[in-house]
């Protein structure tokens, strides 16, 4: 057994992101500034975006871009149940309802093919969650959007660097929300990045993240600006600082080689799990794709077993083995239950996979005697708890 714990993830943070931050500290530039620009206009150009804005957060990018869609009550907006809360809360917060659609059991990515029956007159925009880093599939959930008139809003929090078809994820004519908390493939430490192809809907997104003022107004205390500024509509305060991108500058040139790491380290777990009929592995897509392995999430036969998932949890934790979980399916938490129930038996596969997903360590970090230890230790709990 390992002497020391395993995180599931833990940020790659070097000397060339720490000191950027400290250059900031010391510039006196601390909140957004000439560092944001920087990170936006580098995003943009590494994912093929006519349009990017730098925030707070990935949720406030779902929040501004429901907001300048003008999503209001009554609304509906299709999406998975496999996701963080937030994909449903915002919108919920909205004053909209979500519509859940079933996942394929594969790639735990919502199925394409039965977006279609939950479509209705009230129905607005589909969100796609990107899971675990591997791509929905895009061209049929765009044929059906242009058909109904529906906005397509990606939910791109674990697909930074992924492709779908030879296209990145954020170069589609639709609207891609990306994430940079700290378990993701890059990271600002908190942030997000909303991209468009549609200027208006990016300029009117940039203007709600900072009290609504004008896209350039953090230059108003720089010696080439003014301290005069206008105020355009109300806003919010969700705008991303310098010293975050100071780490997204450093971070966002190593994220294909965070994701050639990331990919070695699933595929020998493919290779040393292959044989063992208590996992489920993670499927890939048949189309042409680029999986950036944000996470990697077997599902435990639990039927198989004297312990549920969370005792496999347990198990592997008492090895020194952290483990995360990516996800219990939404409708499965409390307040869901209660006011967003569903149909017994209408989500057969997210209900499958939110009893036995968990979430293996997957880290550029981790050693390949790190990989190796992970493997032995969930070997080791599934052969002392088989029935």
């Amino acid at each position: 057994m390992r002497s020391e714990f395993l995180p599931f993830s833990t940020p790659t943070i070097e000397d060339a992101e720490i000191n950027e931050v400290v250059d900031s500290l010391r510039s006196g530039w601390i909140t957004t500034g000439p560092k944001v620009k920087r990170f936006e206009d580098a995003f943009k150009a590494y994912v093929g975006a006519p349009f990017a804005v730098p925030l707070s957060s990935a949720t406030a990018g779902l929040h501004l871009v429901l907001l300048a869609l003008g999503i209001k009550e009554g609304d509906e907006i299709i999406t998975t149940p496999m996701t963080f809360a937030s994909t449903v809360s915002i919108p919920i917060l909205c004053g909209a309802k979500p519509v859940l659609v079933d996942i394929e059991p594969g790639t735990l990515n919502i199925d394409a093919t039965k977006i279609r029956e939950k479509v209705t007159e009230r129905t607005r925009a589909i969100i796609p969650v990107h899971f675990a880093g591997q791509s929905c599939d895009m061209d049929p959930i765009f044929k059906l959007a242009k058909e109904f008139g529906l906005t397509v809003i990606e939910d791109a929090a674990h697909a930074a660097g992924t492709e779908y078809k030879g296209a990145r994820i954020g170069s589609f004519p639709s609207i891609s929300i990306f994430s940079f908390h700290p378990n993701k493939n890059m990271t600002t430490g908190e942030g997000g990045m909303v991209c468009a192809g549609d200027e208006t809907l990016a300029e009117e997104v940039s203007l709600l993240k900072f009290h609504g003022m004008s896209r350039e107004a953090w230059k108003r205390f720089a010696a080439s600006g003014s301290p005069n500024y206008d105020i355009m509509m109300p806003g919010y305060k969700y705008n991303m600082m310098d010293i975050q991108a100071a780490i997204g500058i450093h971070q966002l040139p190593k994220l294909d080689g965070f994701i050639d790491r990331r990919r070695e380290i699933a595929e020998f777990y493919n290779r040393e799990f292959a044989d063992v009929p208590e996992l489920a592995l993670p499927a890939y897509a048949p189309y042409e794709q680029r999986h950036a392995w944000h996470l990697y999430t077997p599902l435990v036969r639990i039927e198989h077993l004297k312990l549920d998932r969370d005792g496999f949890m347990a198990e592997l934790k008492k090895q020194n083995i952290g483990t995360g979980l990516h996800y219990k399916a939404v409708h499965h938490h409390a307040w869901y239950r209660e006011n967003l129930p569903q149909p017994a038996g209408s989500l057969p596969n997210a209900d499958y996979a939110s009893d036995r997903i968990l979430s293996l360590p997957l880290f550029p970090k981790m050693t390949d005697g790190d990989a190796r230890d992970v493997v032995a230790a969930v070997k080791d709990v599934i052969a002392k708890n088989r029935k």
